[in-house]
């Protein structure tokens, strides 16, 4: 294997080991705005290093104009100059010259912060200088580790908080494994997880603190001279930051007037991408004191599970990926209305696994951070997560501290179910009850999805494309259900109506209306239509029913297709529901 080849391989490793430990960078996000979305930020931003294919010139392009928030443009400038890396040798000329970059990404360069990372890594390089055997290895990533360590005593934010600067601990993640595989070593587990453990959640005394504005991400065609559009930005902004690609800018500010900066920008040229954060609201959701359970949940974000959904209840997801056109995401950091749009503009679109590094290294972060995991794992015959993690749990879990089960669900069922599980955990006292539990809502969790056209359900190879075309002519709309045996056919509708008369006909054969339940209305494209339609006729129908929008799970949807809705409903309780039988 060459060099270059070897890199690529790196570069994936440490992008995956980055996706795997974003819940936890994104919990310990105080500086410099506490908004919880580093982790967030960096996995969209070097997105591209899982299929890193590419010349050097261009990868690094992709990077900087999908970069995130201020640890995704620092990182993204770093790796402007750490990919010019041609063998062991360059790696040090390679690092100082993506340091100095990253400098350049900030307006206020800070101590304590990624950038202290970059300097210990220019340092240690020094120290250790590369060579074929790993011994340097070793101590470079001691080096960086206590630079990570020593970030809490740099800025006061993050003393207070009592945790370390989430942007150096993600770089930290990501070259780990990256430098041990260079030297031809397999990526291990994380060595520094012990020693660091302690700065992975806010302190009890932080106090919330609030953001207003909003956070922009803009890459913009320049009309006029970059120092122009800068200089008029800094007016209606803050943290401005402008990199140039081409005939294009990169930019990234702190603003509390967006109309404004999109006026100025109109004046100077034309906006190509806007990517924006509400920072009043993520600070809202952020520094909720974390939920303990006595069990601790995991699942897979093939069921219907968002990323805010899994941090208020405190479960840890495990993403497939989707791919839109040219671009890879976790399904659980793909925005919804982008792949909608996509498949609606026929741009191919697919799905694919974790690797299996990847999925070890969340089962290997999860079991350190909980004395006890309950995965529910989607349905063997849907994904290979259940071997996968069977296979790991045989070799690395030897006091079976992680409970799995293979649900044999998949979609509203799965999401459903791992809801109800990780609430059941708050207030039990047993860990056996939380699994007894899951096992009644594994048993009980119903699901009715409503496709609205065949063409999708084609294109993934579930059907023939001469079924899917006569299907959609004569306007058969099918009726699904997932089970352990795969994707059951419940029925057929040929139009909406139809389809709300099917739905409305099995809550009123299934649900109790004196017994309480819960219901995730799902949906694709469609959510104003259910909000405002179905969702008040449920609640009025079942007023002991709690009705929770939802958005389908992105690996679902790319199955489905848009225009696809689904209930998922469980009764509360649901191992008292099977005595009462």
């Amino acid at each position: 294997m060459t060099m270059h080849e070897t890199l690529v391989s790196a570069l994936a490793a440490g992008y995956e080991k980055i996706v795997a430990w974003a819940d936890i960078l994104d919990r310990i996000n105080v500086y410099p705005v506490p908004d919880g979305d580093t982790g967030r930020n960096l996995v969209i931003t070097l997105s591209a290093l899982r299929n890193p294919w590419q010349n050097e010139e261009k990868l690094g392009s992709e990077i900087l104009l999908t970069a995130r928030g201020n640890s995704g443009n620092i990182a993204a400038r770093f790796l402007a100059g750490f990919l010019g890396c041609k063998d062991l040798f360059s790696m040090p000329a390679a690092v100082e010259s993506g340091r100095d970059l990253a400098y350049k990404a900030v307006p206020d360069p800070q101590p304590g912060t990624m950038l202290s990372f970059f300097d210990a890594f220019v340092k240690s390089l020094k120290r250790n200088p590369p060579s074929q055997s790993g011994a340097w290895v070793d101590a470079v990533v001691l080096d960086l580790e206590t630079s990570v360590k020593t970030t809490t005593q740099q800025l006061q934010e993050l003393r207070e908080a009592g945790v370390v600067d989430s942007g150096a601990l993600g770089m930290l993640v990501f070259f780990d494994p990256l430098l041990n595989i260079l030297v031809g070593r397999k990526a291990r587990g994380s060595g520094f997880m012990e020693e660091l453990k302690s700065f992975f959640s806010l302190s009890r005394t932080w106090k919330e603190q609030k953001s207003h504005g909003y956070c922009l991400d803009v890459v913009f065609k320049l009309g006029q001279e970059e120092e122009d559009v800068t200089r008029h930005l800094m007016a209606v902004g803050e943290s401005v930051v402008a990199m140039p690609d081409g005939n294009c800018l990169k930019l990234h500010l702190h603003t509390l007037d967006r109309e404004k900066v999109k006026q100025r920008l109109a004046a100077h040229g034309s906006i190509l991408t806007w990517t924006e954060d509400d920072l009043a609201e993520q600070s809202a959701h952020f520094g909720r004191p974390e939920k303990q359970s006595v069990l601790h949940v995991m699942t897979d974000a093939a069921g219907a599970m968002t990323r805010e959904t899994a941090r208020d209840l405190g479960i840890t997801l495990l993403s497939s990926y989707v791919t839109v056109g040219d671009r890879c995401l976790p399904e659980s950091y793909l925005s919804p209305s982008h792949l909608f749009e996509a498949m609606k503009g026929e741009m191919p679109v697919s799905t694919s696994q974790a690797s299996i590094a990847e999925r070890h290294g969340c089962y290997s972060k999860v079991l350190k951070l909980h004395g006890r995991v309950l995965y529910l794992c989607v349905g063997s015959f849907f994904t290979g997560n259940y071997s996968a993690v069977m296979e790991w749990k045989a070799e690395h879990d030897p006091e079976d501290r992680m409970i799995v089960i293979d649900t044999g669900l998949a979609s509203g069922k799965l999401g459903l179910a791992a809801r109800a599980t990780a609430e059941f955990s708050l207030s039990a006292g047993d860990p056996s009850a939380v699994v007894s539990f899951a096992r009644a809502a594994i048993r009980h969790a119903e699901e009715y999805i409503f496709l609205d056209r065949l063409q999708f359900v084609a294109a993934g190879g579930r059907m023939s494309k001469p079924g899917a075309f006569f299907g959609d002519l004569l306007r058969i709309k099918p009726i699904v259900s997932p089970y352990p045996d795969g994707v059951r056919k419940m029925g057929v509708a040929r139009s909406t109506k139809e389809q709300v008369k099917f739905a409305f006909r099995k809550l009123g054969q299934s649900l109790m209306k004196d017994r309480g339940a819960t219901l995730l209305l799902e949906y694709t494209d469609n959510r104003d239509w259910l909000e405002k339609e179905i969702k008040p006729e449920i609640e009025g129908r079942f007023p002991r029913v709690r009705v929770i929008l939802q958005v389908m799970s992105m690996t679902s949807a790319v199955h489905m297709g848009p225009g696809t809705w689904a209930i998922a409903f469980l009764p509360d309780n649901p191992g008292q529901a099977e005595s009462d039988v």
